[in-house]
């Protein structure tokens, strides 16, 4: 599906990261996780064709990303944004239907089959009931479910999502993941590939996903969750002891050890604050 190798990335002549390896195939969930500064972003930016490599080359289905038509990789690759804050008080529906353009000719308006799609994504995340809704007043949750739907009826063969709970409190952060995961189990029968980046590693351990951890501009580990996500591993990315701890249910949790990473604070300066 998509291919980078020997990948060096930046601004100009300025290197955010050198030799980055990345790959991803049908079926398959990859999330990229990574303090802030790694270059998370600036990767993305590249292997979406919205940022030309310094060095190396992206392969979108065998060819060149940079030799393609927007068109054409808009309609094998769907961008779910962070946040997403519309000019104009869209419907919920109309939202979703904008992931149809690259699939319309010059100047086409949605017809039925696209309006279809749209509902069609509405219903896989459950939120068919707010397609007459204003868009601009959903919750930030409600609303980036509506930007994964316009991925979906995007019918791309894959779905990159930058950070897509960075900016949700815990409820909406939970409904977002639930469906990410949901979107994750179905990625092996239905063929789709899924990148996402986060901070949280136990977003990682949830879905299950194969992860890219960066580290000062390049790769540090790539693999499954449980062989990369260690307590080494998170300790020296993040610069503060972390250990991998499994619950009663089975699932692996990441801890950071907060009596160890926060500095001493003396009488004097407590008696100041």
């Amino acid at each position: 599906m998509l291919k980078a190798r020997a990948l060096s990335i930046g601004y100009g002549k300025s290197p955010v990261g050198t030799g980055l390896d990345v790959a991803i195939g049908p079926g398959e969930i990859l999330c990229l996780l990574g303090p802030n500064g790694c270059g998370k972003t600036t990767l993305f930016r590249t292997l979406l064709g919205l940022l030309p490599a310094l060095d190396g080359t992206v392969l979108l289905n065998g060819q060149p990303i940079t030799a393609m038509r927007r068109a054409r990789i808009a309609q094998a690759i769907a961008y779910v944004p962070q946040a997403h804050a519309p000019p104009f008080p869209f419907e919920v529906l109309e939202v979703v239907l904008m992931g149809r353009t690259a699939r319309l000719g010059p100047f086409a308006q949605p017809g039925k089959a696209d309006r279809a799609a749209a509902y069609d994504a509405l219903r896989q995340l459950g939120i068919q009931h707010l397609a007459q809704r204003d868009y601009s007043r959903l919750s930030g949750g409600q609303r980036q479910l509506v930007l994964i739907a316009r991925a979906l009826a995007q019918r791309a063969a894959l779905i990159v999502m930058d950070e897509p709970t960075a900016s949700l409190d815990f409820g909406n952060r939970v409904q977002v993941l639930a469906q990410i995961e949901r979107l994750a189990r179905s990625a092996a029968t239905d063929g789709r590939g899924v990148i996402l980046s986060t901070h949280d590693p136990d977003q990682a351990f949830a879905l299950d996903a194969r992860v890219l951890l960066m580290h000062e501009g390049g790769v540090l580990a790539d693999g499954a969750a449980t062989d990369v996500l260690t307590q080494a591993n998170l300790s020296a990315v993040y610069g503060l002891p972390v250990t991998v701890e499994t619950t009663p249910s089975g699932r692996n949790v990441c801890l950071p050890s907060l009596s160890q990473s926060a500095p001493t604070m003396t009488s004097d300066a407590l008696t100041m604050a």
